[in-house]
Order: structure tokens, then sequence, then C-alpha cells
């Protein structure tokens, strides 16, 4: 997988396709719930504003007013996103630069923000977005949503507290013409039953045959904070990439920005980076993301990993430590067999096969049989309207805010998110530990085997631990 399949290039091909007339509805008679007048409007502070942090802001800068932004790399992150003209539109439709922060806790303090986006490292979104909640604000949080099993609860619960609006940034389930189409094919029967189902996520890279150097973390980038509640360690980087700031990743090799996704300290490779996505569609077509349903065995058995491990953990700790090579089996509880791969004949994406036919959808695609004999009008408007909860089929973000004005529960909840991520952190705890592990999805327990279960939850280091409340 490379980064030409990010989520950026995604958003630009998703946003293509939503205008192509002959496959997006029309909404013509949709009132967008964003036009207030600017009394009306909802304020938002973004909290993480490097390159996918920053794409949000601009896909929310014209839905609400946006008067803070926070982000710990002052050159990269907050500077960066002020020359991006993010801001607050005034009577004359300049751009009110919008108040900058390197301490999220700062702008959480604001009575005037009504909505933030989390979009930070995974290690740090469970911890803000409980936060945030608690101080009274709608949440946005980029996936995948959680570092841990233990946290999928902490989030979950969170939210049922508050009773805020919370939306998951899973882009995929707001894909007309792909995966919402593929959604309904497999749920009307017109594959037959599913027999397996393969996703194919792609597999992380690796960090080469040599050592990431140390070096001195930039002044203006606070190393000690990024680490939240991961173990402290040296800043690792390549100094020749130190002021490439045109890079999404200005440190090279490293442990920080976009490449913090290939250490298990902070994320979970591709496990949860493309397995949020497309994990979280198959079980969404299936009907498996509600809670008590998912998988009940996962097999590790076939994962390669590009440094030692031993017990579980990397045995070397200055090079990318996530699976890159695997094929982990998820026995689910509706009969139906998965595969998590990191290559396949068919490309990245969902391989649907039941006892009717195949389907494959990627971003940009839907083929197969089906696909070909499918008529025009095999499904309605409110067909696509009942995927999201009944709300009128829209982008992922104008979701969002209706769901703010209007209440309801957004196409992408925590609720189905969890079940998607119980399934992405066990096969990485099952890819860790190179065997089988059994799982009970009615009590959400790693069951008879005490190593694997030790896994669910992280010591959190002093002062970054997640709130309880």
């Amino acid at each position: 997988m490379t980064k030409n399949l990010s989520r950026r290039s995604f958003l630009r091909s998703s946003a293509a396709l939503a205008a192509a007339a002959t496959v997006f509805p029309s909404v013509e008679t949709i009132k967008p719930v964003w036009a207030q007048a600017p009394s009306d409007r909802l304020r938002m502070g973004c909290i993480g504003v490097g390159s996918m942090g920053r794409g949000d802001a601009h896909g929310f800068n014209g839905l609400c007013d946006i008067v803070a932004i926070c982000d710990l790399d002052e050159d990269y992150g907050l500077g960066r996103t002020i020359r991006s003209g993010i801001g607050k539109k005034n009577e004359k439709g300049e751009t009110i630069t919008p108040d900058t922060y390197k301490d999220y806790r700062k702008l959480l303090e604001r009575d005037d923000i009504d909505v933030v986006t989390v979009v930070t490292p995974d290690h740090w979104h469970v911890k803000i977005a409980v936060e945030a909640l608690q101080a009274g604000k709608h949440v946005f949080c980029q996936k995948p949503l959680t570092l841990t099993l233990e946290e999928n609860q902490i989030i979950r619960k969170a939210v049922e507290k508050y009773g805020k609006t919370f939306q998951v940034g899973t882009q995929q389930r707001s894909q007309w013409n792909e995966f919402a189409r593929a959604t309904l094919i497999v749920r009307a029967g017109m594959l037959g039953k599913i027999k397996k189902v393969v996703c194919d996520i792609g597999g992380a890279p690796t960090s080469g045959d040599t050592d990431i150097p140390k070096m001195t973390p930039p002044a203006n980038f606070d190393w000690n904070f990024y680490l939240g509640q991961a173990p402290y360690t040296e800043f690792l980087g390549d100094g020749d990439f130190l002021n490439k700031n045109n890079n999404d990743n200005r440190f090279g090799r490293t442990r920080a920005h976009y490449e913090f996704r290939w250490w298990y300290e902070y994320s979970g490779g591709k496990f949860t980076d493309w397995g949020a996505h497309h994990i979280d569609c198959a079980l969404w077509a299936m009907g498996l993301d509600k809670f008590g349903t998912g998988p009940l065995t996962i097999n590790g058995e076939n994962a390669k990993h590009p440094v030692p491990f031993k017990d579980g953990y990397p045995t070397v700790d200055n090079r990318y430590n996530t699976s890159h090579e695997f094929d982990i089996v998820l026995q689910l509880t509706n009969g139906c067999e998965m595969h998590v791969v990191s290559s396949s004949p068919d490309g990245n994406g969902i391989l649907f096969e039941g006892e009717k036919g195949r389907l494959h959808v990627s971003r940009g695609r839907c083929k197969g049989k089906v696909i070909e004999e499918l008529p025009q009008d095999a499904f309605s408007q409110e067909d696509y309207n009942a995927l999201y909860n009944g709300k009128p089929f829209e982008g992922h973000k104008e979701n969002f805010i209706r769901c703010i004005r209007e209440g309801g529960k957004p196409v992408s909840d925590v609720w189905s998110h969890v079940q998607a991520l119980n399934c992405c952190h066990l096969c990485g705890i099952a890819a860790r530990l190179g065997r089988q592990i059994s799982w009970d999805p009615k009590t959400e327990k790693i069951v008879g085997d005490e190593q694997a279960a030790s896994f669910a939850a992280r010591e959190q280091r002093k002062g970054f631990e997640i709130s309880r409340d």
C-alpha cells in the first residue's frame, strides 16, 4: 500500500464521484442545515491539524466557523494551517484567523466552541475525545477511534453518558456508488448467504535494514507531550528530512507525524489504519456492526513483522514494528470466515463471496456479475437514506452537522465503530502472539488465554491517564 491511496486522495476521488449526477442522488429539495445566519453557525475548534487534520478542517470550513486550532508542531501543524486559509469569514468575506493553541485543554476550556475535531495520532484520540465530551462539545474524531480494546469500552460509555453527537471519520460509509451500494446488495441477499469475506488492507511499510537514528526534537515540537500515555522514548528521525516541510512527514523515518502508524506503541499498523475502513464496511454490510456480534476466533499464525518479537513485544526499538505481511482469519458469529490480508489477487478493498456470486468493492469501483446485472433502479433514495439512519444521504461531514442540528445517530457512530475496532485490535493481538485467540462478543473479553487478555489494556504514563468519569 502506498501513500497514493491515502485518505486525502480518497476524499478528493469520492468528492468527484459524488458530483457525478449519474451516480449520486438529487438533493435539491434538502435544505442545507449549515445555511444559518452568522450568529447561529456552529463554532468549531480543530485539535490536530497535520496533513489529515488540515484536510478535515478545510472540509468543515464552509459548514462551521473555525475559531481555534491546536497542534503540538508550530511549523507543520499550526503554521501551514493558518497559511492555508482556514478561519471564520467576516461580513466582508475576509478570513478571520483562528486562535492557536499547543495545549488542547486550553481550547476545550472555551465556552464559545460547540464542536471539535480530533485528528491526532491514534493514542491520543480517546483521552481528548472524552475530555471534549465532558466539556460539552460535539466530537468528530478520525479513525481509528481507539488504541486498545479497553478504550473501546471507555469511549462508548462516555458517548452514552454525555449524549453529544459523535461522528467517526470512516468516510467510506458515505461513498454512494461503492460501499453504500455494496452494503445494499449484500443486505438484499443478491449474493446469497455470505460464506467468506476478504478484507485487503495492504501491508505496513518497514523502515528498512538500518536503524533509525536518534536526534534532538525540534524546539517547536513538544515531543514529551506528543508521546502522551505511551512510554517515554528517545526521538528518532532522519536529519536529512528535517527541513522538508512540503512533505507529510518532516522527519523521514520516525515515530512522529504520519509514521506513528507503524509502531504498536501508538497505533495498530494496517490492522487499524485501513482495517478501520474495510473491516467496518464488511461488518456494516453483513449486519455485524451491533453489540454481541463479530468474531469468535482470530488466527494470527500467518503474520510477519519487520523486527523480532518476544511474548508479543518487539525486541528492537528503533525500527517500525507493525506487521507488514499477514493473513488473519476470523470466524464470525454469522458463520462467515473473514480474512484480513496484506495482499490479494483483487487488490485493496473488500471481496464478498456468497452462495450466488462474488462482489469486490474498493474506492472508486464495484465489480462482479451482480453489478453488471444490477437494474438502474435497484435501490431507491429511501434505501440509501436508511443507511444514514433515516437522514438524507449526503457528505460525511454534512451528516455530522445535520445530526447535531436535528438529533439522531450519524452514519458512522461510536457503537458500530467499536465493533469494527474490536476486530482490528484482536487481529493485532493475534498477529503479535502468532497464534489463534478466542473472543466472547457478549462479554467483550478474550477467553482462555491469559497472556492474550493482558493486551486488552495498557499502562498509561503518569499525567496522561484517560478519564474514567
